[in-house]
C-alpha cells in the first residue's frame, strides 16, 4: 500500500551520602540498587549545554569534559537531541542520517565522546528523527525536482486536485497545532505531505527501499558508531493517526531489525497522548516518556493535593505491564517541548523540590532535563525552554554557550552550579540527595507502589517494595507543617533513610514540615 492517497491515509548512585545536610538527610547507601536502563538519564540540547571552543556553540567536546559532572551528579545515561547536519538551530529536520554537525563536532569527537561516557558507565542515547526529512535533503531536492527521482517513493506526494488537500488536517496529541499538512513544491502539480511543517516533509514508510534505508540508517549508528541506544522523535506520525495498528507494528518490525546490530537496544519513544493510547507501542518500543504522569505531577504540586498521585501512577503501570511485562516507564517533568518544571510551577523553588522529589521516588526510569537540577527557568517559544546552561558566574563561566541570549535563565535569575554546589540548601543538592537515594534502592529503582491514603489530601502517601526491601514514603504538598499519624499496618516502617529539612519522626507520628519528605523503612 502506498501512502499518497485518501484512501490510504485513512484505512491503513553508588553516591554514599552519610553526612546530614540541612535541606534534608540521606541515610549512607551501601551498595548501587540502579542499574541501566532502570536509572537516571539526562537529556542535553547539545547546542546550549557547553561549549569547548568559544564560538557560542554548545559541542561534543565540550560534554564531554562535564562527564564527571554528570557522573557525580548520578547519571547513568544521557539522551542527546538531535546532532545530525541540519539547517535549523534545534536540528530536528535532518540533512545527513550519517553525519555531525559540524558546529558540534566530528564523527572523530562523538566516538570519543561515547567512549568517555562508557568509562564512566554512562550509556549514550541519541535522538533519531525518522518521521521526517529536512526540505534540504538530497533525498528531497531530488525528488521534489524530479518526478522519476529514485528518491520520489521515499516521500508521501499527491495531486493539488485531491480532495484531501483542499481541506485542513487535523492535529493529534500536543506535539503539533500545525494543521497544513500538504505543501506546494514550485513548478509542479503535486503536493508532498508534513505533518509538522513544510520544512520537514514526511518520510514513506509504505515504501519497502525507505524502509531498507533506515535500517541502514541505524546499523550505522549502533554497528560503526556504537551508540547504546535511540530517543525516537514523533513515533506516534510515522503513519498518519487514521493508522495506529501500522503504526505500531512498524516499531516492532524495527526494534527487530536493530536487535540484529545491538542485541541490547535501547529505544524509547515520544507518543505525546494518553496512556490508552501510548500503551499498544510497547509492544514495538519498550521504553516510553509518560507524559501523563508530568502533567499530573505538576498540576498536583501546584494544587498542593497529592492523594491521586500513587493511584494514578499504579493504575497506568499496572496497564502498560499488561502490554509489555518489561516495559521501560521514562518518567519526565519536563523535556525541551515543554515549558520548564520551575516556570510550570510559578518560579517556586519549594514547589520544585516537591516536583523532584516526587520524580526521584515514584515508579519509573527518570528523565531528567538538562537544567532543570539547577532549576532553570524557561516558558515558550521553543528556544527560551533551551537556553545557555550556567556553569559558573558569567565572568568565570568557559563553557558557557553564547548562540542566543537568555531571556528566563540568567545570572540574575538563577544561581549557577558552582555556587548551588557551595549552597546545601540549594535545589542541585536537593536533585543530588534524592538521586543517590534512589540509585541505593532497589524498592525506588523496581519496586512496585502501593497508595496510602491519609486524611489530609495534600499527603501523597505510598509505599515501594522490591524483594526484600520495604519503603513507606511521604511528601506533604501543602505550604502548611502537617502532623501524620501512621496507620496501624505502617507502624513497622520506624527506620527514616531520609527526613526532609525539620522532619520529625516519633513512634507513629511523623512531623512533615511544608514541602517535605520522609521514607522510613522496615
Amino acid at each position: 500500500m502506498k501512502k499518497t492517497t485518501l484512501t490510504n491515509l485513512i484505512l491503513s548512585g553508588s553516591l554514599f551520602f552519610s553526612a546530614m545536610l540541612p535541606t534534608q538527610q540521606v541515610q549512607a547507601q551501601q551498595t548501587k540498587a540502579s542499574q541501566w536502563p532502570r536509572g537516571i538519564t539526562y537529556e542535553i540540547f547539545v547546542q546550549s549545554f557547553a561549549d569547548s571552543n568559544g564560538d557560542g556553540i554548545g559541542d561534543i567536546k565540550g560534554m564531554t569534559a562535564k562527564l564527571d559532572y554528570l557522573k557525580d551528579l548520578g547519571v547513568e545515561a544521557v539522551w542527546l537531541m538531535p546532532m545530525n547536519p541540519s539547517p535549523s538551530y534545534h536540528k530536528y529536520d535532518v540533512t545527513d542520517y550519517y553525519g555531525i554537525h559540524p558546529d558540534y563536532g566530528t564523527m572523530a569527537d562523538f566516538k570519543e565522546f561515547i567512549n568517555q561516557a562508557h568509562k564512566r558507565n554512562i550509556k549514550v542515547v541519541m535522538d533519531m528523527v525518522l518521521n521526517h526529512s529536512s526540505n534540504k535533503h538530497p533525498w528531497f531536492i531530488d525528488a521534489a525536482k524530479n518526478e522519476n527521482s529514485p528518491y520520489r517513493d521515499y516521500f508521501v506526494w499527491t495531486h493539488k486536485n485531491d480532495p484531501q488537500t483542499q481541506k485542513e488536517g487535523k492535529t493529534t496529541g500536543a506535539d503539533s497545532y500545525n494543521t497544513q499538512h500538504w505543501h506546494k513544491v514550485n513548478g509542479s502539480d503535486y503536493l508532498y505531505y508534513g505533518y509538522f511543517y513544510s520544512g520537514m516533509p514526511d518520510l514513506n514508510f509504505d515504501s519497502p527501499k525507505l524502509r531498507e534505508e533506515v535500517f541502514k540508517i541505524g546499523r550505522f549508528w549502533f554497528t560503526e558508531v556504537g551508540v547504546d541506544g535511540f530517543r525516537l522523535d514523533a513515533a506516534r506520525h510515522i503513519f498518519p493517526d487514521e493508522r495506529p495498528q501500522d503504526n505500531h507494528n512498524w516499531w516492532v518490525y524495527f526494534r527487530n531489525e536493530m536487535k540484529k546490530a545491538n542485541k541490547d537496544v535501547y529505544l524509547v519513544g515520544e507518543v505525546w497522548a494518553p496512556s490508552d493510547i501510548v500503551a499498544p507501542y510497547l509492544k514495538g518500543l519498550p521504553a516510553l516518556f509518560n507524559f501523563e504522569m508530568s502533567w499530573d505531577i505538576a498540576k498536583a504540586v501546584n494544587g498542593g493535593r497529592g492523594d491521586s498521585l500513587a493511584i494514578k501512577h499504579a493504575r497506568i503501570t499496572n496497564f502498560y505491564k499488561s502490554v509489555n511485562p518489561d516495559f521501560v516507564d521514562a518518567t519526565i517533568l519536563s523535556n525541551h517541548d515543554q515549558d520548564r518544571i520551575m516556570s510550570t510551577l510559578k518560579n517556586d523553588m519549594n514547589k520544585a523540590k516537591m516536583a523532584a522529589s516526587l520524580l526521584l521516588t515514584l515508579p519509573g526510569s527518570p528523565y531528567l532535563y538538562y537544567g532543570e537540577e539547577i532549576g532553570m527557568k524557561g516558558k515558550k517559544p521553543d528556544e527560551q525552554i533551551r537556553e545557555p546552561f550556567l556553569w559558573d558566574t558569567k565572568g568565570k563561566d568557559k563553557s558557557r554557550t553564547t548562540w542566543m541570549k537568555p531571556v528566563n535563565t540568567t545570572d540574575e535569575t538563577v544561581a549557577s552550579v558552582a555556587a548551588q554546589k557551595k549552597d546545601k540548601n540549594s535545589i542541585y543538592n536537593h536533585y543530588k540527595a534524592l538521586i543517590a537515594l534512589r540509585n541505593g534502592s532497589k524498592a525506588l529503582t523496581y519496586g512496585s507502589i502501593e497508595s496510602v491514603q491519609m486524611e489530609d489530601k495534600s499527603i501523597s502517601a505510598f509505599v515501594r517494595t522490591h524483594e526484600d526491601e520495604s519503603l513507606l514514603v511521604l511528601h506533604n504538598l501543602s505550604a502548611k507543617e502537617l502532623t501524620v499519624s501512621l496507620p496501624a499496618n505502617l507502624t513497622s516502617y520506624a527506620k527514616a533513610i531520609y527526613k526532609g529539612k525539620g522532619s520529625q519522626q516519633k513512634g507513629a507520628s511523623v512531623v512533615l514540615p511544608a514541602y517535605s519528605s520522609v521514607v522510613l523503612k522496615k
